[in-house]
């Protein structure tokens, strides 16, 4: 892997020099969109409307709508001396624990790693953060926006998550599917309790596979290949009242978990 950018983790006096890496490596299967009588890939063209020609990158620049058809424009000078936007810095301002930050916050996530000289300091703060369960808050500028960022320990590694800010999150009081009033009974949830524990298990993500994808690229294969591609028949669903929905879950529950035991054991 290569390196997105170098730059610095700093909090008080300490600074880090460190290298950052994209920790995610997306694996959707990508379509090209096509003519469909000739099969040619289709172009998108940037047009001016106005001067009735197709128009140069070397022409295009950042406007800001801020009312119906009328744009400020902004150039790459205007952006880059904005206030806030250190250089490759990440600056750490609090400590928090690390599970108070909600999942909805996450945006994308990076591998820090330590540049020449930083390994020592890199480790102290890696180590002292796993010692005391801490992540810590801060704010860090990637590409041309500054975001809030949760810096945290996992493994040997240090991982950086940018953050939403919070008028970016969405209240789920504003959906009005949830102002609902229903009575859950004691039985019910007991049963749910233990169809929960009935499949609760350490989390491995490697157990679990985008079967979507794998299907897709077999439809193409197929497909490549000449053969014709065949709809599997829907399945029926039986309908059951809750209980023995729930009581048929935790049954079929069991038996998977005892199968993997025999497998283990064998």
């Amino acid at each position: 892997m290569r390196p997105i950018w170098k730059g610095a983790v700093t909090f008080g006096l300490v600074y880090i020099p460190v290298k950052v890496y994209a920790a995610i490596e997306e694996k959707d299967v990508k379509f090209h969109l096509l003519h469909s009588v000739c099969r040619t890939p289709v172009r998108y063209r940037r047009y001016c409307p106005v001067c009735e020609r197709d128009v140069g990158l070397d022409e295009v620049v950042r406007g800001y709508e801020y009312e119906k058809g009328r744009y400020v424009v902004l150039t790459e000078e205007d952006l880059e001396n904005l206030p806030g936007l250190e250089a490759r810095n990440v600056a750490l301002l609090d400590f928090v624990g690390q599970n108070e930050v909600s999942p909805l916050y996450y945006a994308k996530n990076y591998y820090l790693t330590p540049a020449e000289g930083g390994e020592r300091v890199y480790e102290l703060l890696r180590q002292a953060m796993e010692r005391t369960n801490k992540a810590a808050v801060g704010r860090v500028a990637v590409r041309t926006k500054q975001s809030p960022a949760l810096l945290w320990p996992s493994g040997r590694a240090l991982v950086l998550s940018t953050l939403h800010y919070p008028d970016e999150v969405r209240s789920a009081a504003a959906l009005p599917e949830l102002n609902y009033s229903v009575q859950v009974h004691e039985n019910e949830l007991k049963m749910a309790e233990s169809l929960i524990a009935s499949l609760t298990a350490p989390f491995d993500p490697g157990k679990y596979r985008d079967e979507y994808r794998e299907a897709l690229l077999g439809t193409i294969g197929r497909k490549m290949a000449g053969e014709e591609v065949v709809a599997p028949p829907p399945r029926a669903e039986k309908v059951v009242d809750l209980m023995e929905a729930l009581k048929q879950s935790i049954e079929l529950a069991k038996k998977e978990r005892e199968a993997k035991r025999r497998g283990a054991r064998g």
